[in-house]
């Protein structure tokens, strides 16, 4: 039976970049798929969620919503091809449409706190989370001046924004650290900081697949490259920025390990090959002969992308037969998980992720099936 869901996707502007606009009735499953997909943001002046206007992206788009809502993408081809437009689109009026448009203090906000963040060395993804949290707040607040904002605003936000829209808690701890971040340290403003208070940290147990599962993924890709991808997230416990961001000489053949750099607090980190992932890199070093990066896209010389790279495992697990919500990080996770029943000590496996604190590793001993399968139940007494 053809799926009762409509979703519509068009073209427009949002801050004057081209993006991807998709629309649809409030539906909590809805919102739970588009979340997945990469950059997608809601839009309080637009009253949609809007996306990079990529082809990789409207592909991965496209596959999220397979099979769950009809989609309609007739209004994508009517005039324009997926190259960005050049000009803001305009309005009946012949004007350029500022409905999506802030206010020139509310810019130079953002270019402030922007260089802040560069100048300070934040991770690049965490300045671009801040930037664009801090420009959907300057959406929902209007025209108001920056210096006239106050805890008021940014509790009408909360309420008004995030929690409507069902926003995770760890999206409204980024928007508090952005606001204090910008008030704090660009504007020295009388703004109570203190009052914000942070939503209650959620302590979600991790995902972890078992062996048998996660055989059955890394074998099903037929093309090497994604293959040898998905079998280092799993047998180094990457995470997805790292096997991306891998260049040929972090691996040491010769000695056997990978290195990890400047990965998640700017940190180092050593990590040993598996011996069955070695002669599977040799033959892919023979058949792509990669230039810089160990993994490159489809242009030589440049990084394969984060949204090709989580297809790649979304087809493999539909060929596996898995029908979890599996993401590149559960590999991470059933990496550790399987490490600590294997017997491996915890402050190695502290080590080898490159957690800071080992109360964050500490959180897979929840998850450890040995730790739980010698457990009786008084039911089996009875």
């Amino acid at each position: 039976m053809q799926p009762k869901k409509h979703i519509r996707i068009e073209r427009g502007n949002h801050y004057g970049d081209s993006r991807l606009l998709v629309h649809f009735e409030y539906d909590r499953e809805l919102i739970g798929l588009i979340k997945h997909v990469s950059g997608a943001r809601w839009s309080n002046s637009l009253h949609c969620w809007h996306l990079p206007d990529r082809l990789d992206v409207l592909g991965e788009l496209l596959e999220q919503f397979r099979g769950k809502a009809v989609i309609d993408q007739s209004a994508l081809y009517q005039r324009h091809s997926l190259r960005p437009p050049t000009k803001r689109p305009e309005n009946r009026s012949g004007k350029a449409s500022g409905s999506a448009g802030l206010t020139a203090s509310q810019k130079g906000a953002l270019e402030a706190l922007k260089k802040y963040m560069e100048h300070k060395r934040y991770a690049r993804s965490t300045v671009e989370n801040y930037i664009s949290s801090l420009g959907t707040f300057f959406e929902y607040v209007g025209k108001k001046n920056i210096r006239e904002i106050r805890e008021k605003d940014i509790i009408d936000f909360v309420h008004g924004h995030i929690l409507r829209k069902g926003l995770s808690h760890s999206y409204q701890n980024m928007v508090i650290s952005a606001l204090k971040l910008l008030y704090g340290e660009i504007y020295h403003t009388p703004l109570s900081l203190d009052q914000l208070q942070r939503p209650r940290k959620e302590k979600p147990l991790p995902n972890v697949l078992s062996k048998e599962e996660v055989r059955k993924i890394l074998e099903a890709p037929g093309n090497l490259k994604h293959r040898v991808m998905l079998a280092l997230l799993y047998g180094c416990g990457l995470r997805r920025s790292e096997v991306l961001n891998l260049r040929q000489a972090d691996i040491q053949q010769d000695r056997g390990v990978l290195m990890v750099r400047q990965s998640k607090g700017k940190k180092d980190r050593v990590i040993p090959l598996p011996e069955k992932f070695l002669n599977l890199l040799d033959e892919y070093y023979r058949a792509y002969r990669p230039i810089h990066f160990v993994f490159e896209g489809q242009k030589a010389g440049t990084s394969y992308s984060a949204a090709s790279l989580e297809k790649v495992l979304k087809r493999a697990c539909r060929k596996a037969g898995i029908s979890k919500p599996v993401t590149l990080h559960w590999l991470r996770h059933s990496y550790a998980t399987h490490l600590l029943e294997s017997g491996v000590d915890l402050r190695y496996i502290q080590e080898l992720l490159g957690h800071q604190s080992s109360k964050t590793t500490e959180i897979y001993t929840h998850v450890s099936f040995n730790r739980l399968k010698n457990i009786r139940s008084p039911l089996d007494d009875l």
